[in-house]
Formats: C-alpha cells, structure tokens, sequence
C-alpha cells in the first residue's frame, strides 16, 4: 500500500463514524429482518418510477409520431421524466436512509479492520 493511501486511510480510522462502527462491531444483521410497510412502499415507488421513466417516454414519442403531434413528446417527455426522478427521490426517502447508514458503517469498519490487519503484520 503507498504512502498516501495509508495516511488517508490513517485518517478515516480516526473518525467518530469508524471509531464507534468498530465499537459497535457494525454488521448487516438489519437486512435479516422483515421489511416495514414503509420500506416496501418506498422499494415500491423506486421501482415504479422506472416504468414511468424511459418507457413511458418512449410511449409518448410514438404517440406524437403516430398521431403526428411532436408537443406530445416535445412537453410530455420532461414533464414526465421529472415526475419519475420525484417518485424515485420519494423511494428513497421512505426505504433508503436507514440501510444506507447500516451498509457504510459496515463497510467502513471492514475496510479499516482489514487495512489495519495487512498494516500490523507487516
């Protein structure tokens, strides 16, 4: 490992969210457990607003081809484009903060854990 990646790695162990993450001994026992109504409809939401993105856009572009209206797609295809990226901001808010938090904190006290382990053997 070079030198500046220990040093920043050096520095990220010393932080309170890697320090209380190996305290803790993070882990992703979380994802064992049953979802929440809130976090099925926010995976829900998340999923929908792929379909009413690109392939509803899609829908709209043969539509103003087919009945030969380009403002159909010309204002359907932002309109709608931006409903789908406000439908995936919602799913994330009501599923994602909580398993986000749980995942970095894991992954944080691996990497150091391990970055620690290789620095002390050699």
């Amino acid at each position: 490992m070079n030198r500046m990646t220990t040093n920043i790695l050096r520095r990220i162990a010393k932080t309170d969210f890697v320090r209380t993450a190996i305290e803790e001994r993070a882990d992703l026992s979380a994802f064992r457990e049953r979802p929440t109504g809130r976090i099925i409809v926010g995976i829900s939401a998340m999923g929908f607003s792929y379909i009413i993105g690109w392939p509803a856009i899609s829908f709209l572009g043969v539509m103003a081809v087919y009945l030969n209206k380009p403002l159909i797609v010309i204002v359907g295809g932002p309109l709608t484009y931006g409903l789908s990226h406000l439908v995936f901001i919602l799913g994330m808010y009501l599923a994602g903060a909580k398993y986000t938090k749980i995942f970095i904190r894991w992954a944080a006290r691996v990497t150091v854990e391990k970055f620690i382990g290789s620095e002390s053997e050699t």
